[in-house]
Parts: C-alpha cells; structure tokens; sequence
C-alpha cells in the first residue's frame, strides 16, 4: 500500500469525499489505511435525487448495490396477492438498504421514497470484491447486518405487546435513539411518515394512533404539531414502554 501504509482512516476527510451521504454506518468504526481508503472510496456512486412516493427497488429487481440514505427517507413494505399492505421499517440518514437481496440476489421487498431523498449506491459486486481485500470492511459490513437483525428482533418485540400505548412508545423511544446516533437532537422528532403509514407499521387502526397522540400530549410524555414531535419528558416514554394499563380502553385488539 505505499507510504500510506498504517495511516488511519481520516472520518472527515471521508465524509468529504463520500458527499456527507451517511457512509459511516457502513465503514467508519474499522481502521482503514489511505490506499483501502480510495479503494472505498472509488466505489461508491451518488445517485440522483428519489421523489416522493418513487421507488429505489421493486420486489423481485435483482441485487445490484447496498444504498446508504444520504437525506430524507424510505419505507420498506411487501404487498400480498390481495393488495394488502405490511410496512416493514422506516430508514433514516445514514442507514442501509437492500440487504433484503443479499441471500436470494433479488430483493423481496419495494423500498419506496416518504419525502425528496437522496441516496448513495454501493455496487455489491464491487463492494463484495473490496471487501476480500479489506478484513475490517468486512467486519463492518457484519455490524451492519446484525444491526438489521436487532432492528427486526425490536420490532417482532414491539408488536408482541398487548396494549397499542407500548407500541407507540416503543417507537417513539428507538426513533428518538436513532436521531441521537446521527447526532440530531433525540427529543425532537421530525416524523416523515404518515398517521396511517405509523398505525401500518405498529399493527394498529389509524384512530388510535391519533388517539394515543392526544393522550401522550394530555400525559404531559409530548407535545404534537403536525408531524413533529418534542418528548417532554423522556423518563414517562420510558415507563409507558412497559406499563399495562387495563381498562384503559385502549388494549389492542387490531392486526
């Protein structure tokens, strides 16, 4: 590797070259010398800006690149042969998409735009060929995956509870620690999905989403305008992440 040989990854010169696109989740935790650095950072590709409602990719597309959120944000959903849909997560800045493909090399999922975005591409076969070369990229890349995993892991939690005020809770908590990962301030949320989109994902009806948000804001837990959300007072969103509250009237019957 030349005289770069032992020089450690420079993040910010990184995240220059990278156009700020959030490429730290997938490479920034390994210790990478100058030439594995261009080889890095020679693969990644900017794509053009995805409208609302655009898709990235489509149930079936084969694999062709992982995605790194640069700005805004997407859903992943699957659509049944009765045109029933299942919100399966929402991704910010900084987040990945498209490990869905890697097992089948074909994606098994719509990842569809919430707001303007824009996203960086990662060739896979290139990224696949880098990887062999670089051990640490490879360790990260396992860190990425196991992320997903845990993510999935929360959400199957989530909607295990009983009672929908757990549900949105548990939400609104890992959101708020998803802004403190990307440095944003956690207890202002900025939510890009719709109530009906929101009830999709948590299992619920639209009704009692809104419903749960008047009741938090009478809680004193939020304060609510539209689509952004301030936590008043994280240590309430903590307890109602577990609390059961029978008779409330609001247990959870809805799938």
């Amino acid at each position: 590797m030349g005289s770069d040989v032992g020089q450690i990854l420079d993040i910010s010169r990184l995240r220059r070259s990278c156009g700020a696109c959030g490429l730290q989740q997938l490479c920034l935790p390994a210790a990478i010398a100058g030439e594995d650095l261009r080889r890095l950072d020679d693969i990644v590709q900017s794509k053009r800006p995805i409208d609302r409602s655009q898709a990235l990719f489509l149930p079936g597309s084969p694999l062709q690149a992982l995605y790194v959120v640069r700005s805004g944000s997407l859903k992943t959903f699957v659509t049944n042969e009765q045109g029933e849909t299942q919100i399966l997560g929402f991704h910010l800045p900084g987040e990945i998409l498209g490990l869905d493909a890697i097992s089948t090399d074909r994606h098994q999922c719509t990842a569809e735009a919430l707001e303007r975005t824009t996203v960086c591409e990662v060739p896979f076969s290139r990224l696949s060929q880098v990887a062999l070369q670089v051990p640490e990229l490879q360790r990260q890349l396992l860190r990425v995956i196991s992320r997903e995993v845990m993510r999935d892991h929360e959400h199957l939690v989530m909607m295990g509870r009983r009672h929908a005020q757990e549900r949105l809770a548990i939400f609104l908590k890992s959101l708020s620690g998803r802004y403190a990962r990307l440095k944003r301030d956690p207890a202002l949320l900025t939510l890009p999905m719709s109530r009906y989109e929101l009830a999709n994902y948590l299992g619920l009806v639209v009704e009692t989403v809104s419903r749960l948000f008047t009741r938090f804001q009478q809680m004193g837990v939020l304060e609510v305008r539209r689509k952004t959300i301030r936590i008043v007072d994280p240590r309430k969103l903590e307890a109602l992440c577990a609390e059961q509250h029978e008779g409330a009237g609001l247990a959870v019957r809805e799938a």
